[in-house]
């Protein structure tokens, strides 16, 4: 079965999909247990994908099929440390996200069980995805059903939010189709024929300022999706829109795509360009840092200022992630996870607030600990990790990316800004700490100012169940950091060491050209630990 494992894992969702498609409308329960049903089956086979030898970055369970030969495309799947914890953090998250809005979304649900199903396909094709176009495809797919989503079962607001996020993404998406296209071009030109593999496109060697322009159409793209400043402006409106269960797969899973774009494709594909315009971007990552953090103290809706924190958390990602250092690059991707969980319960949290109250607005509580305390624990925990307290999630990935820009040098003569970029990203958990200690405050203590409040029940058995899970992450990744990241860390080495060895062999080209074909696991190469920050740097860069 592990052969074909990475298959099965992505046709289980289509299966349950057509399954639920073909059940009775009538059938509300079955649907829903159905469809939860696959979602649950999904993630214990994802479990297999422990079977796979991490202690390498070599990838796992890899498949590769020919399908559309005459221009180059191939079937080609495959799992490392850089998308496996991703990955199960979508297989984990998907039922959770459906169970939370079990009884929430009353209306279509067969529909929406299928949409929810096919959005985990898109998802999980994504990141399993290493042939440019496969992983386009799944891309767009999965901009559908999370349109539907937000469009069909969100709130009064829900077709415009739902019509901003698609145009937003497809903007992104276009330009990036493009940029896949002149890329794949240029090789033919090269090698005399076509292919859209991953590995083969990063033979091509082009100028800095043609890599800086293909650089930017892909950036725009998962800058669109994560999202950074100023690209962010959907992100509130689709958050505060969206059912509880689209909210938390659009902040927990969807917008990791693309932090997730950038190791994947874009800086492999594009090392001058990257290392070119980085700098710029992390520059961003900091403005969402603090402008993200400033947002979220002065909203009113608790769910908007959960999906404001978002901008700030994705910031952090961006930083770690073009500081380019091992821990920068580890941090980001220990704190996708961390985000996915945290602010997924968050989310899920808030929802069960709203069905209980049908408001999100701070004046509207107060005191409500005295008569909801699992409720209040919870969401202190939960809190408590998004700010990063030490002994939760949160803390390990915030102080691994700023350790990682803090000692980040760039281009030459940039050291000093990775510094100050350090600092002002510092102060981005302390606004956290404000925004989030003060919706606590406003909701959760004081006296009980609304009669209607008195008569709030606390969590029932199934909410329980449905946040459990998540709580023992939280404790989990911020107790044992290190059960995560040692799957991580081969696969973040070879991709340093990949990248200074393309840096270097670019850094100076005036016309394209096509490297020399590499042995098939040469990608996966180790760089000794002791090298790693001499590997990193661009030849000139004191470390």
């Amino acid at each position: 079965m592990t052969d074909h494992l990475l298959t099965l894992l992505l046709f289980i969702p289509m299966l349950g999909a057509l399954t639920v498609a073909f059940m009775p409308r009538q059938w509300v329960q079955g649907i829903r247990a159905t469809s939860v049903g696959f979602m649950v089956v999904e993630f214990l086979l994802s479990l297999r994908l422990f079977e796979g030898d991490f202690s390498t970055a070599a990838y796992q369970f890899e498949l590769t099929q020919p399908w559309v030969d005459a221009v180059g495309i191939s079937f080609h799947l495959g799992v490392d440390g850089i998308s496996l914890w991703l990955v199960l953090l979508t297989t984990a998250l998907t039922p959770i996200a459906l169970f939370a809005s079990w009884t929430s979304v009353a209306t279509k649900v067969k529909e929406y069980a299928v949409a929810f199903l096919m959005l985990e396909m898109g998802m999980l094709g994504a990141f399993f995805a290493l042939d440019v176009f496969l992983f386009y495809i799944f891309w767009e797919l999965m901009l559908v059903p999370m349109y539907l989503i937000v469009g069909v079962w969100g709130g009064p607001n829900r077709v415009y939010a739902a019509v901003k996020f698609f145009l937003f993404t497809m903007v992104g998406s276009l330009l990036m189709l493009v940029a896949i296209l002149y890329l794949v071009s240029t090789y033919k030109e090269l090698s005399g024929h076509y292919s859209f593999e991953l590995a083969e496109l990063t033979r091509v060697s082009l100028p800095r300022t043609t890599q800086c322009w293909l650089f930017a159409a892909f950036a725009l793209a998962f800058a669109i999706k994560v999202p950074m400043f100023p690209f962010h402006t959907w992100l509130p409106d689709a958050h505060v829109q969206a059912p509880t269960g689209g909210s938390v797969i659009l902040a927990a899973v969807m917008l990791k795509l693309g932090t997730y774009g950038f190791l994947r494709f874009a800086m492999p594909l594009f090392p001058l360009g990257s290392q070119y315009l980085g700098p710029t971007i992390a520059v961003f990552g900091v403005i969402g840092i603090i402008y993200g953090a400033w947002a979220a103290w002065v909203q009113k809706d608790v769910k908007k200022l959960v999906a404001y924190s978002s901008v700030s958390h994705m910031g952090f990602i961006a930083l770690g992630i073009f500081a380019m250092t091992r821990h920068g690059i580890s941090g980001a991707l220990l704190q996708m996870l961390n985000h996915g969980v945290s602010t997924g319960a968050l989310f899920i949290l808030v929802g069960f607030l709203y069905e209980r109250r049908h408001t999100r607005d701070f004046e509207e509580f107060g005191g409500i600990a005295k008569v909801m305390p699992v409720y209040t624990l919870l969401f202190v925990i939960v809190t408590m990790s998004s700010v990063g307290l030490p002994g939760t999630n949160g803390f390990v990935g915030e102080f691994m990316i700023m350790s990682g820009a803090f000692f980040s040098r760039g281009e030459v003569g940039l050291g000093e800004y990775w510094f100050i970029m350090t600092l002002f990203s510092a102060t981005g958990v302390i606004f956290a700490a404000v925004y989030m200690l003060h919706a606590v405050l406003k909701i959760f203590f004081g006296p009980i100012t609304k009669d209607v409040n008195k008569k709030l029940v606390d969590l029932t058995r199934r909410e329980k169940l449905t946040l459990a899970p998540l709580i023992v992450l939280i404790f989990w990744i911020g107790l044992y950091p290190s059960a995560f990241l040692s799957r991580m860390d081969p696969s973040v080495e070879a991709f340093q060491r990949d990248f200074n060895t393309r840096y270097r062999a670019q850094v100076s080209l005036t016309e394209p050209r096509l490297a020399p074909e590499r042995p098939a696991t040469a990608h996966h190469d180790l760089a000794p630990r002791a090298n790693l920050q001499a590997a990193l740097a661009p030849e000139g860069v004191e470390q």
